[in-house]
């Protein structure tokens, strides 16, 4: 397991991240709301790059894992900026990006601020769900417990309950995706199971739509879960990322 370290970022928060050093570019898995870099699909895929010699940075974003902040106060512009500061602090030339779930908006955000992203993984990518997943799934009264007390309560099928907070709404829709072209002239490869209840296949066929490159595949697996962390689905998720990497 490689070593965390920590980065004191320019916005004020302690960072907690994973690099390992190796051949580029540095693969950056992003992982997904109110998830952290041990999860499953992270700490596996830097065994997989340590295999081959590649370089590998996994990352909490604030409010995640072990890095500073409540999650509570935190949004997807906070978390995107994380990210970025974190990549732009600790690695040098090409990135490819690997974002599950929430981290797949993030790389989205970040495919459009860093010069050096060369390919991207989305593992079950949920753009836009705070606005098109949380709002608009809202009832009249918890929009109205949104704006008024500033947060709702949502149950969860993997532990605690969603605190969506009106900020997380607000800034969400600073941050939307899938209102334009997706500018993306390198190799992508999406992988979402027909299983997931919280990504469904629509909204992986609506990304592909937007995103504009000459090597976009999207790749479903029958009944497959939102986590996609059975052998068979890493195995799929390897497949995706070697193509990637070309």
């Amino acid at each position: 397991m490689t070593d965390i370290q920590y980065l004191d970022s320019p916005h004020g928060r302690r960072l907690a991240y994973a690099h390992t050093a190796g051949q580029g570019p540095t693969i950056v898995f992003l992982s997904g709301y109110k998830s952290d870099m041990e999860g499953t699909k992270a700490v596996h895929l830097e065994a997989w790059a340590k295999a081959q010699g590649r370089a590998f940075l996994r990352l909490d974003y604030s409010g995640h894992g072990i890095s500073s902040g409540v999650f509570e106060e935190g949004c997807i512009g906070d978390w995107a900026q994380d990210a970025q500061d974190i990549i732009e602090a600790v690695t040098t030339g090409p990135v490819v990006l690997v974002g599950s779930s929430m981290g797949g908006w993030i790389s989205c955000i970040l495919t459009r601020r860093l010069a050096r992203v060369v390919g991207f993984v989305g593992i079950a990518a949920a753009p836009d769900f705070t606005e098109d997943g949380f709002w608009n799934g809202f009832t009249d009264t918890q929009k109205a417990e949104v704006m008024e007390q500033g947060q709702t309560a949502l149950p969860s099928d993997y532990g605690d309950p969603y605190i969506v907070t009106r900020r997380l709404i607000e800034d969400g829709r600073k941050q939307l995706v899938l209102r334009s072209s997706l500018p993306m002239p390198y190799p992508v490869r999406l992988v979402l199971g027909t299983g997931d209840t919280a990504v469904s296949v629509d909204v992986g066929l609506r990304l592909l739509s937007h995103i504009d490159g000459p090597d976009v595949r999207l790749n479903l697996i029958k009944d497959a879960d939102h986590r996609l962390s059975e052998p068979s689905e890493l195995k799929a998720i390897e497949a995706a990322l070697t193509e990637v990497l070309g």
